[in-house]
């Protein structure tokens, strides 16, 4: 008896799951991004016009996003913007009507579905950072901003250094050339001072000639 439970709950399981995995159809209410991943955070790749209709492939049960396709492409939608057909009504998206619309509650990773979707996408190189969530590749992006921010402003340092270490350099050779050539310039007076000096001495201790004064009369010098 007990065996024959387990088989009736079998088949009734494998009845089920056809049901559990179909498709609903939705419906677009705005123009909307279809993202790679269930946050605003995530890159667009596609926009689905307002009042177009869609494939509800599953759906998260902790966020109400869904995994949705429109055009052959698959991507993420918020269930605030999705409607579907709910007991002749059209309601949105929501985890109340997950299963009465066959919705599956589905999980997300980025590895699975960015290697089955967008491997010719430019934002597929960087899928090991974005397999973290969009706050860590935000954050680190931003952290790599600052650091590239701190190299250039480091380099701009550095290079004003340079130029005002240059530019002392250059006033510290202009003020040596011009010490150079002040010290050359005393050298040269104090020369020229010098052979003068010794100029005027030389003129005071020559002899003076003896024609230089007037012979008197009788002064036997004055016959020479």
């Amino acid at each position: 008896m007990k065996n024959l439970f387990v088989k009736i709950a079998a088949a009734g399981m494998l009845m089920l799951a056809p049901a559990i995995a179909q498709a609903a159809e939705g419906y677009s209410t705005a123009n909307v991004n279809m993202r790679a991943g269930p946050s605003t955070r995530y890159p667009a790749v596609a926009v689905i016009p307002a009042g177009s209709s869609v494939e509800i492939r599953g759906c998260l049960s902790d966020v109400n996003w869904c995994d949705v396709e429109f055009y052959g492409g698959r991507g993420w939608v918020s269930g605030q913007y999705v409607q579907a057909l709910y007991q002749q009504r059209r309601v949105y998206v929501g985890p109340q009507y997950y299963r009465p619309l066959g919705i599956p509650m589905i999980r997300f990773s980025v590895d699975n579905y960015w290697d089955r979707y967008y491997r010719n996408r430019d934002f597929y190189r960087e899928r090991d950072r974005w397999s973290r969530g969009p706050d860590y590749y935000y954050r680190d992006r931003d952290r790599d901003n600052r650091d590239r921010d701190r190299d250039r402003d480091n380099r701009d340092r550095d290079r004003n250094w340079r130029e005002r270490d240059g530019d002392r350099d250059g006033r510290n050779r202009d003020r040596d050339w011009r010490d150079d050539n002040q010290r050359d310039d005393r050298q040269r007076d104090d020369r020229q001072r010098g052979e003068r000096q010794r100029d005027d001495r030389r003129s005071d201790d020559r002899s003076p000639d003896r024609r230089d004064f007037d012979c008197r009369p009788g002064d036997p010098s004055c016959d020479e």
